[in-house]
C-alpha cells in the first residue's frame, strides 16, 4: 500500500480480529487476514491498491468497502517467484453485508 505513494500504513492489534471485521461490516464468510479503514471504507484482505484508489475515486453508492477472500497468490502481498496466480476476485460490500463483484484478474499457471 505504501508502495503505491498514497497511503501510510498505521499497524493496530485489534484484540480479537472476529468481533473486529463484524464491528465494521465486513460480510461473513468473506473474512481475510487483516482489515484496514482507508477514507471511511473497509478494505479486508489482499485488494489491489488500484482497485482501493478506484473505490476512493468513483465513490459508488451505498457500498462500505471491498474485499479479496482468503489468500489468493498473486495478489498484493502474495506474490510467488513462478509468477503463478490464482484468479482473484474483488467484492464490493454494502452496510447490509450484500455482495457483487468489484474487479476480478484471472489466474495465471505457470
Amino acid at each position: 500500500m505504501e508502495k503505491s505513494g498514497r497511503f501510510q500504513v498505521i499497524v493496530f492489534d485489534a484484540g480479537d480480529p472476529a468481533s473486529f471485521k463484524r464491528s465494521v461490516g465486513v460480510p461473513n464468510g468473506f473474512g481475510a487476514c487483516h482489515t484496514a479503514k482507508v477514507e471511511g471504507y473497509v478494505i479486508e484482505g489482499h485488494v489491489p491498491a488500484a482497485d482501493i484508489l478506484s473505490l476512493i475515486e468513483k465513490k459508488p453508492p451505498a457500498v462500505i468497502g471491498l474485499v479479496v477472500p482468503g489468500m489468493p497468490r498473486g495478489s498484493p502481498g502474495m506474490e510467488q517467484t513462478s509468477g503463478a496466480k490464482d484468479e482473484i476476485i474483488v467484492w464490493a460490500f454494502d452496510k447490509n453485508g450484500v455482495t457483487s463483484k468489484y474487479a476480478s484478474y484471472a489466474a495465471l499457471a505457470v
